[in-house]
């Protein structure tokens, strides 16, 4: 099994790696003025290869958040990400294009976020089956989301079009923060983030992230479900969670080694003691166990 990589990126969040023929890229919570990227063909040294997505050119202004970058049928590459839209005000799901990963990324429609469903979305994560169908997992944001009194950051998903721009078809809650360690940190502000799904052996496997991102306790879970578009059952909440070392480790997600390891990209606070908006991106060795259980080596 491979080791714990804490890589020297800081100053980031939502760290996310393409293995893109061979070569390694990163994307991440990054820069006011968009988002930067990274390039590495080892995992351990990584260079800064400057901006990939531009204010000066998006529906967007400021609050650029959790890029992800999938690789398309037809080979162009689409960033799904979120931005505070200059039309609502308001955080909305944006994507774009591009013809390779350095960029430059433009969006899908120009000066408009993906969709708008009148209240803020984050968090894209796109997921395609093994039928080709693909889905959009995103996040109904805490902002606005207001039940009795309680703002929450909920999970959905819909079918996307062959384009992976379009929504199409029924839009599914598949969680909503539960339970002691999701709901006890700040009673009236809850969270369920970060989606990213993995199948194995016919089964989902949502990670979601719980709790402030600010906070030692913001950490990961896992529910699993038959079927993608719902049915999601909670079955692990220590998927990640603080160590003596670590600090806030969470908005996770994976890719694929050369070698064939599944590895899994999530950042801690870069200062342990003083947990914040700057943090560290860390690479560790993940697997399914015998039980059929997600484990990611990072103690």
């Amino acid at each position: 099994m491979k080791e714990l990589i804490l890589t020297d990126i800081t100053d980031i969040g939502d760290p996310y790696v393409l293995n893109y023929n061979g070569t390694y890229y990163m994307y991440a919570t990054s820069s006011a003025d968009g988002f930067k990227v990274w390039k590495s063909t080892d995992l351990k040294n990584w260079t800064d290869c400057g901006l990939c997505y531009f204010k000066k050119d998006s529906y967007g202004y400021m609050d650029f958040w959790a890029p992800e970058v999938v690789v398309r049928k037809d080979g162009k590459l689409v960033m799904h990400f979120s931005a505070k839209d200059r039309q609502s005000n308001g955080l909305r799901i944006g994507v774009a294009i591009a013809d390779k990963p350095e960029g430059p990324f433009v969006d899908a429609v120009k000066d408009k976020p993906m969709f708008d469903l009148g209240y803020c979305t984050i968090d894209a994560h796109c997921f395609t089956d093994d039928d080709g169908t693909s889905y959009l997992y995103y996040v109904r944001d805490v902002a606005d989301n207001i039940q009795d009194g309680i703002h929450k950051s909920e999970i959905y998903v819909s079918k996307l079009d062959e384009t992976l721009t379009k929504l199409v078809g029924e839009r599914v809650r598949v969680t909503t923060p539960e339970g002691v360690e999701e709901t006890s940190l700040i009673p009236d502000w809850q969270w369920n983030e970060g989606p990213f799904v993995l199948k194995h052996n016919g089964k989902y496997y949502l990670n979601y992230s719980y709790n402030i991102f600010n906070s030692k306790e913001y950490s990961v879970g896992v529910a699993i479900s038959d079927n993608p578009m719902g049915g999601f059952v909670k079955v692990d909440r220590n998927l990640l969670r603080y160590t003596d070392t670590m600090s806030g480790p969470g908005h996770n997600a994976y890719f694929t080694d050369n070698d064939g390891q599944l590895w899994c990209a999530f950042h801690i606070h870069t200062h342990y003691d003083k947990p914040s908006g700057d943090r560290r991106a860390c690479l560790a060795p993940a697997q399914f166990d015998a039980d059929g259980r997600l484990v990611v080596r990072y103690k």
